[in-house]
């Protein structure tokens, strides 16, 4: 169950509305490192979570905090919009550097389908997809992947606060990114309390005595110029769950050339894709032997 209190989490007050930066807000609702993202992330991560009850309890905390972050955004997005003159479009098409160059004013879905309203989408306009949201199963797995979803979604936040010289959106957009820190510190905190680095390889629940030990802690150079492969922390020495020993092996095929059947009749390829040759009539004839 969820309630809702009228007022915002933090407060949302636009001085000067900007439709150019109402349209880059949208990359902070609707983009792959935006809010929706991680909203239902967490929450579907926690509707899934089976374990302990503490970090279901947590993980429902953190999602319906993050729908009160999409709330904010929203609003912002509206209030960019509102009474807005076409002359501050026309500013942001004309001012120097990357961001003007790119813009060209507001995405006019934002006018036509939402009545000078935030939308479910990105910047570009593209529509939010249930794709960017993970839910393995796997707790561990999961913080992993929200450490860099808040990784991603405070890079967004600050480079935004970079663009804008709103003093109300700065103000906003400081505030999240200080929750981006703390949930940060959130997801490793818990990473920490299962274990840490002893908690790798992920799952481990699969016993380690049924993975090929030849490779199992090996990077592959796959460098073809005879250079050499970077010495790093990742080619020598002990590795960070403490269990093997970096190594480095040159890539070289341990298996055979793939061989496939002619094509099917009914699959309708050219007559002569048809033929078998007799090597490889041999190999179909060995296989089924």
């Amino acid at each position: 169950m969820f309630y809702h209190d009228k007022r915002t989490q933090y407060k949302v007050r636009v001085e000067k509305p900007n439709p150019a930066f109402a349209r880059m807000l949208q990359q902070a609702i609707g983009g792959i490192e935006g809010e929706m993202r991680v909203c239902l992330q967490y929450l579907f991560q926690a509707w899934n979570a089976r374990g302990p009850v503490k970090y279901r309890d947590m993980l429902l905390d953190t999602g319906t905090e993050e729908s009160s972050h999409i709330e904010m955004l929203a609003t912002a997005v509206a209030l960019n919009l509102e009474g807005a003159p076409l002359s501050v479009q026309e500013a942001a098409i004309k001012q120097d550097g990357v961001v003007g160059a790119v813009l060209g004013g507001m995405n006019p879905r934002s006018f036509l389908s939402a009545g000078l309203g935030a939308m479910a989408f990105d910047a570009e306009g593209v529509p939010f997809s249930g794709a960017y949201v993970v839910g393995s199963g796997n707790l561990v797995a999961d913080m992993y992947t929200n450490v860099a979803a808040e990784s991603t979604g405070r890079a967004l936040a600050t480079r935004l606060w970079e663009i804008t010289d709103d003093p109300g959106m700065k103000e906003m957009l400081s505030f999240m990114i200080a929750r981006d820190t703390m949930h940060q510190q959130q997801w490793l905190a818990v990473i920490e309390e299962l274990g840490g680095t002893a908690a790798l390889p992920i799952p481990n629940s699969f016993p380690q005595s049924k993975e090929n030990q030849n490779f199992n802690y090996a990077f592959i150079s796959t460098n073809i110029d005879g250079t050499g492969t970077p010495e790093g922390r990742w080619t020598q020495g002990p590795s960070i769950d403490g269990k093997g020993e970096f190594k480095v092996l040159k890539a070289e095929p341990y298996g055979d050339e793939p061989r496939l059947a002619p094509p099917v009749p009914e699959g309708h390829a050219q007559k002569e894709q048809m033929t078998l040759t007799d090597s490889l009539l041999g190999n179909i004839k060995d296989s089924l032997s």
